[in-house]
Parts: C-alpha cells; sequence; structure tokens
C-alpha cells in the first residue's frame, strides 16, 4: 500500500530537482555575471588606453582614426560576449529542457507506482478504477512529453534568435 513514506519519497526527488534547477540557474548567472564583469573591466581599460592615445596625438586625422578603431573594437568586443550570453543560454535551455523530461518521467512512473500500491490496498478494490488512474497517467505522460518537446523546440528557436540578433546588429 501507498504509504505517507512513499508521497514524501515523491516531493523528496521533487525537490532535489527544483534544487538541482535552481543550482543550473545560480551557475549560469553567475558565468553572465564574470562575462559582463570581463567585459566592462577590458572596455574601461581601452577607453583610458584610447584617452590617452588621443591626448598624445597632435593630427586631427590621427585622432579620428583612434575613434574609428576603438569604436570597431568595442563593437567586436559587444558582439563576442553577446554571442556568449547566448551560448550560455542556449546551454541552460537545453540543460533546463533535460532536467525537466527526466523529472517528469521519473516523477510520473513514481506516482503511478504509489497510487497503483494504494488502490491493491483498498478493500473491495475496482479494477476500474485503477485503470482509469492508469490511463490518466498515461496521458498525463504524452501531454507532459509533447510540452517538453515543444519547449525544447521554443527554447532552441529562441536561442537561435538570440543568436542571430548580435551579429545581424554587428552588420548595420
Amino acid at each position: 500500500m501507498a504509504t505517507k513514506n512513499d508521497f514524501s519519497e515523491i516531493q523528496r526527488k521533487n525537490m532535489e530537482a527544483a534544487m538541482r534547477l535552481a543550482q543550473l540557474s545560480i551557475d549560469n548567472s553567475q558565468r553572465i555575471m564574470e562575462l559582463q564583469s570581463r567585459l566592462a573591466r577590458e572596455l574601461f581599460e581601452n577607453s583610458v588606453e584610447q584617452a590617452k592615445a588621443q591626448t598624445a596625438s597632435t593630427s586631427p586625422q590621427d585622432i579620428v582614426a583612434l575613434r574609428s578603431r576603438y569604436a570597431q573594437e568595442t563593437t567586436q568586443k559587444m558582439v563576442a560576449a553577446a554571442q556568449q550570453v547566448a551560448e550560455i543560454g542556449n546551454s541552460a535551455r537545453t540543460e533546463f529542457s533535460r532536467l525537466l523530461t527526466e523529472q517528469l518521467a521519473a516523477g510520473s512512473q513514481d506516482l503511478v507506482d504509489a497510487f497503483q500500491s494504494f488502490f491493491k490496498a483498498l478493500p473491495g478494490q475496482n479494477a476500474s478504477v485503477l485503470e482509469t488512474m492508469q490511463q490518466a497517467m498515461a496521458n498525463a505522460n504524452t501531454a507532459y512529453e509533447q510540452m517538453g518537446r515543444a519547449a525544447k523546440a521554443a527554447f532552441e528557436s529562441a536561442g537561435d534568435a538570440a543568436k542571430k540578433a548580435p551579429a545581424a546588429k554587428a552588420k548595420k
């Protein structure tokens, strides 16, 4: 018979999955913050070098060339950073989708097992109730799988769009 411990175990597994997803989110946020911090530091250092180079230059053409080069270097760094953020996002979406699919599959099977155990232990078992519950769980599994595939496709589409945006912006 399904016991309180069975349902507690299901809850524990769900909590572990939630913690893995939270850790994934934290890790990716840290990667993005490190990337942004590094980019800000590099841009600051480059702007100091640029200012020094401009003050040392006497020719207006040299100053214009320095500014142009600085703008080009800054743009390249910004595009590269945007691509790295998009890659981090794509990686996170893929991992999130994998974990979600894995959890839904494992969790639904645990729930089916617990309900089967519960219904089998009831006095005057009604086979149709158990069959109905199994069919409902099978339908739910199918729906979860379809949602997982749709979410994965949406995440991949969003990731592709995120990758293309910086490149399109750089072309302009």
